[in-house]
């Protein structure tokens, strides 16, 4: 198939995909079936009726595809239902220098922003097994200008060809280049951060512990789902073992060719059990029907009883992966939104006037 097939065959579906998720209330409520509820609280019907879409097309979870189809699902699905972003965010691919040899990475800028920049450096999820700088291009975009910021997106490698370490390895190399040549990449160093979904989560937090003694080391870090406890041990992650999008086997299969199943409990794998004195200032985000809700809470509260400040805020009806639905899910939408506010009040705004935030409490609106 042709670069250009493809590309409309992938414009005709997100139009379609759009359609159907912005129908009325009552149409939604008709095609989504009766609603869904775990512990009282509803699955987002938008969401409702994209599950039941996938089921009767008859997509399958990773670990019954294999590594190759789970990577081409991604870089499908991961703009599908991405919001729109406006033109004015240039970008561009650039190398960073890693000990494995160079590193790629997108630095996406805003038009008009002042220079040097507050600057995000960005890990996309896809389990440490898939995920690319396209498959979250359009939501760093978006982010880049609602924030707005520079966002340098990092293409880590991933297993089961590079297993742990090796995306750890790139991730803190990656931030440590930046930090290193702010100069160069027009970056404010009083003002850098660093963020994740999921497996990029883990890789962002991962990160800023193993740079909080550098000279220039991250002020701030924001993590939507991440991957902090890779035991399992929490009760969300049987609560919505299937029937959600992520599921358990899938995160098992992920987990068995990032780590081979062993060194679960390593500070690296779960950063949960490192030592979080010294982390920089957080802001989490959860999903309501996500395996991993509960250890990214228990994450902010860890952090927070390690002296540090954190706050978490969980998004009752969403699923895990909402970070690339905010084009066509209202919730996931106000969810980026906050997101993009937060971020703002950290580089825009003095630290100090984040002392005293427990986790749980809202950070002012910017």
């Amino acid at each position: 198939m042709s670069g250009v097939v493809a590309a409309l065959l992938l414009r005709l579906e997100r139009a379609s995909a759009r359609r159907a998720l912005g129908l009325p209330a009552l149409w939604l409520a008709l095609l989504a079936g009766r609603p869904r509820r775990v512990d009282g609280a509803p699955l987002n019907r938008q969401l409702q009726l994209m599950l039941r879409l996938r089921w009767l097309s008859g997509k399958r979870s990773w670990h019954r595809m294999g590594v190759a189809a789970a990577r081409r699902q991604l870089e499908r699905e991961g703009g599908l239902l991405a919001q729109d972003v406006p033109a004015s965010v240039s970008h561009r691919d650039i190398e960073l220098d890693g000990s494995a040899g160079p590193i790629r990475a997108r630095l996406y800028r805003p038009g008009g922003l002042a220079l040097p920049a507050p600057t995000l450096v960005f890990y996309h999820g896809g389990g440490f097994v898939a995920g690319s700088l396209d498959s979250h291009d359009l939501p760093c975009r978006a982010l880049a200008a609602a924030t707005p910021c520079q966002v340098v997106s990092i293409d880590y490698r991933l297993a089961p060809e590079h297993p742990f370490p090796a995306a750890v390895d790139d991730a803190v190399d990656a931030l440590r280049a930046v930090a290193a040549n702010c100069a160069r990449w027009d970056v404010d160093p009083a003002r850098l951060a660093v963020g994740g979904d999921s497996a990029g989560g883990n890789l962002a937090t991962v990160a800023a512990l193993a740079t909080r003694s550098d000279p220039v080391r991250p002020c701030f870090q924001i993590l939507w789902y991440p991957v902090v406890d890779s035991t399992a041990s929490f009760p969300s992650v049987q609560r919505f073992a299937r029937g959600f999008y992520l599921d358990w086997p899938t995160m098992r299969w992920c987990l068995g060719h990032y780590t081979g199943g062993g060194q679960l409990r390593h500070p690296q794998v779960s950063p949960i059990f490192a030592d979080l004195a010294g982390a920089p200032p957080a802001y989490i985000q959860t999903a309501g029907f996500d395996p991993l809700r509960d250890e990214g809470e228990a994450y902010a509260d860890r952090l927070a009883a390690a002296g540090g400040v954190a706050q978490h805020r969980r998004y009752p009806g969403l699923i895990h992966g909402f970070f690339n639905l905010a084009g066509c899910v209202d919730e996931a939408g106000a969810a980026f939104d906050d997101a993009a506010a937060a971020l703002r009040q950290a580089l825009y705004r003095p630290m100090p006037g984040m002392v005293g935030l427990k986790s749980g409490e809202q950070l002012e609106p910017a």
